[in-house]
């Protein structure tokens, strides 16, 4: 009977093995599809933050992934700063449209890095104009300097980059910059097929609003007395009288942007 055992054991050894063989290859082949599974989803998931990082500001696309979509809003107090190219629908009809396109993005891509660098974030791209925010994402109690730095390095880079197009023999770009703050609501606005972040409030009409008046002024940075009030002393102002805005019951006291003085 012992020796039937063994004879047995010794049949079925070889069997067992292969079976055990068997499974740990398939499981093994399991494990590495659902490896590859994962990576592949991981890799969805980063492209589509990178694509949805390109519409919403990044700390919202983290809300999201994290929390889901919320339509709720907030009060915030922001720093509003809206640009304008001065003259540039003329340009539109005389340039050939592979070739505006290029010069509008190049002008973009270069305002929204110094944007971004200073702390603000652009909610909103009209047409060739540009509405960023400071403060409306998170309580910034520098929003003011920041917007206005901002303003002055948006200065800087065009003037680089129109020199760049002058090399090309390409049209040169004016702006016009305009900021007012004040409260407002922040939040996701939209319907199912298309929402973004935006500030809602008068002050993004004002700051709009100030804007135009710098072709009136013939200058290229304007501010009203609420962002003067939080600014530091060693911006460089030039305060023109106050100006009736349309919309706005009062004259408005603006001020021009000429520079940042480390000696003040």
């Amino acid at each position: 009977m012992a020796s039937e055992m063994t004879q047995l054991l010794g049949w079925l050894a070889p069997l067992i093995c292969v079976g055990f063989g068997v499974a740990w290859w398939r499981g093994r082949t399991q494990l590495v599809k659902v490896r590859t599974a994962l990576r592949a989803k991981s890799s969805d998931l980063e492209n589509l933050q990178l694509a949805f990082s390109r519409f919403a500001p990044e700390e919202i696309v983290e809300r999201v992934i994290t929390s889901g979509l919320s339509a709720e809003g907030e009060r915030k107090h922001a720093t509003v700063l809206f640009a304008d190219l001065v003259g540039f629908t003329a340009i539109s009809e005389r340039t050939e449209p592979d070739v505006l396109v290029r010069i509008l993005n190049g002008y973009f891509e270069r305002m929204s890095r110094v944007i971004t660098e200073h702390r603000g974030h652009i909610s909103t791209l009209i047409g060739d104009g540009i509405l960023a925010l400071f403060g409306a994402l998170e309580p910034n109690p520098w929003q003011g300097n920041d917007a206005v730095h901002a303003a002055l390095a948006m200065r800087a880079e065009l003037e680089e980059y129109n020199r760049e197009l002058e090399a090309e023999g390409l049209p040169t770009l004016s702006v016009g910059i305009g900021l007012h703050c004040g409260s407002g609501v922040s939040g996701l606005v939209g319907s199912r097929e298309l929402m973004q972040f935006t500030f809602v409030g008068r002050i993004v009409n004002l700051a709009a609003r100030v804007q135009d008046l710098t072709r009136q002024f013939e200058v290229d940075i304007l501010l009203t007395r609420s962002v003067q009030e939080s600014i530091d002393a060693r911006f460089v102002l030039h305060e023109f009288p106050p100006t009736p805005v349309r919309g706005i019951e009062e004259p408005v006291p603006i001020f021009a942007v000429e520079g940042f003085s480390v000696e003040r």
